[in-house]
């Protein structure tokens, strides 16, 4: 996960974070990072397969700002507070859909 400029997180994965770092700091790669350079990265985690790291990126790319900040502290007990609040949510509402937009850091 990667913290880019206006405070938005990028989630993504690859086979090789060093060279993937590098070409997203280099603004090899079009898109949503190389328009929010810079980025730092925030995260990153080792998966066995790359279904399994996509998997985590889709699930991830789902998850509240103020998770994704929990997870970069490494603040399970806030994830799992976060993820049981907003399963109560999901019981007491009947689920919208819709994209959301990332949120800048204030």
């Amino acid at each position: 996960m990667l913290h880019c400029n206006g405070g938005f997180f990028y989630t993504g994965h690859t086979d090789n974070l060093k060279r993937r770092i590098a070409q997203h700091e280099s603004g090899e790669v079009p898109g949503f990072v190389r328009d929010h350079l810079p980025a730092t990265l925030v995260w990153s985690e080792g998966f066995p397969s790359r279904i399994e790291a996509l998997a985590a990126e889709r699930r991830l790319k789902g998850w509240s700002r103020a998770k994704k900040l929990a997870l970069i502290r490494g603040d399970w007990a806030e994830i799992s507070r976060l993820a049981k609040e907003k399963a109560g949510l999901r019981q007491a509402q009947p689920e919208r859909g819709g994209k959301t937009s990332p949120v800048p850091i204030a």
